[in-house]
């Protein structure tokens, strides 16, 4: 074992210098051990120790580094409708029901989420007017409520005032953290099974996400993936707006409402000044008329007017 153990040291050394040679300690272990096995997993040890000599510590540290990732190449893609879609509006309002909103509003008496909940029954009133004006346009409206978890109170389907009244209504009290991001992401969806074009999210809320996905990272996504189709708006309720300036940053508008006045008027401006408006606006009320014309033009004709009397060819003899 001796002679076999100084063949091996002779052939180490020949290929690197004292300084990176097998160890005192493992060259003992192989002249004195009188174990091949033992000997045969030094001699490994000490090879794997020899071929990682250029390695750093800093480098051997670092688990977290890789490759540069295309994200171009793995970013998901455009939403994709469940069904077809054509022209209406459809609105999910996300109302902000975790602990915090079981304080009293600025200047009132009342809890915040009783304020917000009759600021959100004041501004769903403006949609009989509008769907009294114009029966045949969709308009699909869905709520939820947000605490530590999201819950589908009415999902996103044509308006029904008696069923939303009926939610709203219902509300339990506030408790648990507040995850904006969660309750985004599951409107967004509900969206995408409604059939219209237009595509809106509403969030009344008090404060930051505290709980799930991160709200800023939801808009990045919904702006991107959806090339515009969803609009976002924030009513910033007691609580300072600028916290949702990543809603601005993809085209969203945030808006502030200190205490319950300014939240109707903030609600209103919204709602019926820009949600239910746009429609009108860009003409998409112009189907109505489109269909009259059709169902003119399927009618029997009526005969033609008589010609003018200086028309009229003397037949008299």
């Amino acid at each position: 074992m001796a002679g076999a153990g100084s063949a091996y040291h002779v052939r180490v050394g020949a290929e690197g210098d004292s300084s990176t040679a097998v160890p005192k300690l493992i060259r003992r272990s192989l002249f004195t051990g009188g174990r091949a096995v033992a000997a045969t997993r030094l001699v490994a040890l000490a090879l794997s120790a020899l071929a990682c000599k250029g390695q750093t510590p800093g480098d051997e540290a670092d688990t977290t580094r890789r490759p540069a990732r295309d994200v171009s190449a793995s970013a998901p893609g455009k939403y994709v409708p469940e069904v077809e879609e054509g022209l209406g509006a459809s609105v999910a309002i996300l109302i902000d029901n975790s602990g915090s909103m079981e304080e009293r509003a600025k200047g009132d008496k009342r809890r915040k989420y009783i304020v917000a909940r009759e600021a959100i029954e004041a501004m769903l009133a403006s949609t009989d007017s509008f769907v009294a004006r114009q029966p045949d346009f969709p308009i699909n409206v869905g709520l939820y409520r947000f605490s530590s978890r999201v819950r589908v109170m009415v999902p996103v389907s044509r308006y029904n005032r008696a069923a939303l009244m009926a939610a709203l209504d219902s509300m339990p009290e506030p408790d648990g953290g507040t995850a904006i991001g969660d309750a985004m992401e599951r409107a967004r969806a509900d969206l995408y099974r409604a059939g219209t074009f237009r595509k809106y999210i509403l969030v009344v809320t008090d404060g930051e996400n505290t709980e799930g996905t991160s709200p800023r990272r939801v808009a990045r996504e919904i702006a991107q993936r959806s090339e515009g189709a969803v609009r976002m708006y924030f009513v910033a309720f007691d609580v300072d707006a600028d916290r949702f300036e990543f809603v601005r940053e993809v085209r969203g508008e945030v808006v502030g409402a200190s205490n319950g006045d300014a939240l109707r008027a903030r609600l209103d401006e919204i709602y019926r000044g820009k949600i239910l408006s746009e429609a009108v606006d860009v003409g998409e009320t112009l189907p109505a008329a489109a269909d009259s014309s059709r169902r003119d033009s399927a009618a029997p004709s009526s005969p033609p007017p008589p010609p003018p009397p200086s028309a009229r060819k003397d037949t008299r003899p």
